[in-house]
């Protein structure tokens, strides 16, 4: 059972150099969140807000996090969703679980970024004026 069942929304320009259990701080000019992990280890848990990581949400005082929290680098592995503020154990992930949320993630990762550069203009600005000057 997770020890922390509810984190309250923080809004901060910057995570606190130490994090206190029960509070979710969200930097949303940094697109960053941190936390506590719930399950009471102490370890800090970063979650960058971006389409290919996690996404915030907010529904009256509450906030949610998609997709879940694995924490499978930790000793605890704990694993938990984060809904209108409340703190929902997912349970343990086996490996292979593991395995296949760490290539989806990757995946997700290099659709967003090449998404980002194809929104990039093709053209350097000296490339567009070398072609206007009547160069390559």
């Amino acid at each position: 059972m997770l020890k922390i069942q509810v984190l309250r929304p923080e809004f901060v320009q910057y995570l606190p150099d130490s994090l206190n259990e029960g509070v979710l701080y969200i930097s949303e000019e940094f697109a960053t969140a941190g936390h506590r992990c719930c399950c009471g280890c102490g370890e800090e848990v970063i979650t960058p807000l971006n389409p290919a990581q996690w996404q915030l949400s907010k529904a009256g005082a509450g906030v949610s996090l998609y997709p879940s929290v694995g924490n499978w680098k930790f000793a605890c592995r704990s694993h938990y969703w984060i809904k209108n503020g409340r703190v929902i154990e997912a349970g343990q992930m086996s490996e292979a679980a593991i395995d296949r949320v760490k290539k989806r993630d990757r995946k997700d990762k290099d659709a967003y970024i090449q998404s980002l550069n194809s929104a990039k203009p093709k053209h350097s600005i000296l490339r567009r004026l070398m072609r206007w000057l009547g160069g390559n």
